[in-house]
């Protein structure tokens, strides 16, 4: 179903309100431009929310299956390792997560970052990896 079905799925008109859906992002590849591949059998989801505080950078790390991020405050820059570039995310952005690449997130912002994380493993794994 599109995101457009969507919406007229949650038609409430005969209720007298309407549901509102916004797409917030449509992707088939992670920020790095990478195909976006799930795990094969046993997949299991994860829901995670994370709290960053001001200056704090993240260790490096890389995740081995899909990540998503939903930035709901503060300012966040993820910097991949390897090719040094950096990419910044604010409230309100989707970030599809670099899958086994090493990277670093930090707060570059004067509030706490605050994220609604999703993570798409096979059952019983871990989704990050510190470069050691």
């Amino acid at each position: 179903m599109s995101q457009s079905g969507a919406a007229d799925a949650f038609d409430t008109s005969n209720a007298g309100a309407k549901v509102v859906v916004t797409p917030l992002a449509s992707t088939t590849v992670t920020a790095s431009g990478q195909p976006i591949m799930l795990p094969q059998k046993n997949v299991q989801v994860l829901v995670s929310s994370f709290e960053i505080p001001p200056g704090a950078t993240l260790p490096v790390h890389m995740h081995p299956s899909a990540r998503y991020a939903y930035v709901l405050e503060g300012q966040l820059q993820v910097t991949n390792v390897d090719t040094g570039k950096s990419t910044s995310y604010n409230k309100g952005d989707f970030i599809v997560e670099m899958i086994g690449t090493w990277h670093q997130g930090a707060n570059v912002g004067a509030d706490p970052v605050k994220l609604l994380v999703i993570d798409q493993v096979e059952e019983g794994t871990a989704n990050t990896v510190l470069k050691q």
